[in-house]
């Protein structure tokens, strides 16, 4: 079975500009940066940075998604270098609330009739 056979939701390739946070278990801010998203689901992001992620922390999102600013939790599902001062992480989703959620799924719908 693939990562792709696991997902529960389809993802799209968007990209997106975001701001993170990293969280530690005292809720401390340990770290921030800016990256954008690769890909979109409803339960997670492909999160593309120059600096790699620490997959112990929880993080603090703030996603552009065209006019809307969403805030969602995470956790780093894992943590690669793509290239050359590039990283990519893979982040599913533990806190997303119902207005948020909305704003996905119309993001997402929309993205995919204009495919």
């Amino acid at each position: 079975m693939t990562t792709k056979d696991k997902r529960k939701h389809a993802r799209i390739n968007a990209l997106n500009l975001i701001s993170y946070s990293c969280i530690d278990e005292t809720v401390q801010a340990i770290a921030q940066g800016m990256g954008r998203t690769l890909n979109v689901s409803q339960s997670g992001i492909l999160l593309e940075t120059h600096v790699p992620i620490d997959p112990k922390y929880t993080v603090a999102l703030a996603i552009g998604l065209e006019d809307e600013l969403l805030n969602i939790k995470g956790r780093v599902a894992f943590s690669v270098a793509s290239g050359e001062d590039r990283f990519e992480a893979g982040i599913e989703f533990i806190e997303t609330d119902e207005a948020a959620l909305d704003v996905l799924k119309k993001y997402i719908k929309a993205f995919r009739g204009h495919e």
